[in-house]
């Protein structure tokens, strides 16, 4: 039988928001990919259906399984797993800034973001509190 974990300490519920966060933002891309899209400046490939499939399916589907799992099982390790994924987007923003010239606030303020959800993760599983 799983019971729903209450987080006990400030680093545990970093980790479940950065988890609940990854969570919400995936339900928002999986049931409405089209608003997804426009949010991140990407409707035209809306337009399409494989568009619409790939929303739902990596920007989507992905981060619900991910943040879902991580707060169900509220284990280290899978901390550290959301940790890794937020943390490898901060660097893929950040390297898309430096090589694509992708900088503007929405890339700053999408990479800010991308990191505290990283380090919310992993906070209490690395002892950084």
């Amino acid at each position: 039988m799983i019971e729903f974990y209450v987080p006990a300490s400030s680093g545990e519920w970093l980790a479940f928001l950065s988890a609940l966060a990854t969570l919400l933002y995936g339900l928002v891309a999986f049931l409405m990919p089209r608003t997804a899209l426009r949010l991140l400046h990407l409707a035209p490939a809306g337009d399409r259906p494989e568009g619409l499939a790939e929303s739902r399916a990596a920007l989507g589907g992905f981060r619900v399984g991910l943040g879902l799992v991580a707060i169900l099982f509220a284990q280290p390790l899978i901390y550290l797993v959301l940790g890794a994924a937020w943390g490898a987007a901060a660097i893929g923003r950040l390297l898309s800034m430096l090589f694509d010239r992708a900088v503007s606030i929405r890339s700053l303020v999408a990479l800010l973001v991308e990191a505290a959800l990283a380090a919310a993760a992993v906070a209490d599983v690395l002892q950084l509190l």
